[in-house]
């Protein structure tokens, strides 16, 4: 059997569980954001059983630990922006990477506010380890997509997430102009969405 009438009953067999009732407003089968956040939920680092075998660490702090390993000496105001946690959960997750020694504060020669941060040398190890994985697991998970649509599927995605950028900060300030209450979050959001349009 190919590769894709397999993808095709595997497709009726999951679209089968999806039997809409008379009056939803939604069809969530074809909804782009709840089918973006199921394949977000089957794809999150924790249910990863080899993962979960290399490291113990919670899947945010997992998530900051990749962060910090690519882009590292970085600051939490820059990982929150890339990875679009809030900026208090971010803190949260280096301070306990921080106190089980696989992450520590960069010496630098500037003062500021933030100070970045950077993988130690064990926790440059579970990173590479992990790392390694995450590149094994995406090529499985790419391999039934030809390399133009796995090129499209990248520039969709980064389209779609400024779009949601865009959608949200618009949102918020919305709410404000009508003097609605907006959280830290919403309020981070807008920063994000000024920081992303910022004239160079």
């Amino acid at each position: 059997m190919s590769s894709e009438i397999s993808n095709k009953n595997a497709l009726k067999n999951r679209m089968a569980s999806f039997i809409q009732n008379k009056q939803s407003k939604l069809s969530l089968e074809t909804h782009i954001p709840f089918q973006v956040a199921v394949v977000s939920n089957l794809l999150s680092i924790s249910r990863d059983p080899i993962i979960r075998d290399l490291t113990d660490l919670d899947t945010r702090e997992l998530r900051i630990m990749v962060n910090i390993g690519s882009y590292g000496p970085i600051t939490a105001s820059d990982i929150a922006y890339q990875t679009r946690l809030d900026p208090y959960s971010t803190t949260r997750a280096i301070t306990a990477l921080v106190k089980r020694g696989l992450a520590q504060y960069a010496q630098t020669q500037t003062q500021t506010r933030s100070k970045p941060v950077e993988l130690t040398k064990l926790g440059n190890e579970i990173y590479c380890k992990v790392a390694t994985h995450l590149k094994q697991r995406e090529e499985k998970l790419l391999e039934t997509l030809s390399d133009t649509e796995q090129t499209m599927l990248s520039t969709l995605l980064q389209k779609l997430e400024l779009n949601a950028e865009d959608v949200l900060a618009n949102e918020v300030k919305h709410c404000e102009s009508n003097e609605q209450a907006v959280t830290r979050d919403h309020k981070e959001i807008v920063r994000w969405h000024s920081r992303t349009h910022k004239k160079n």
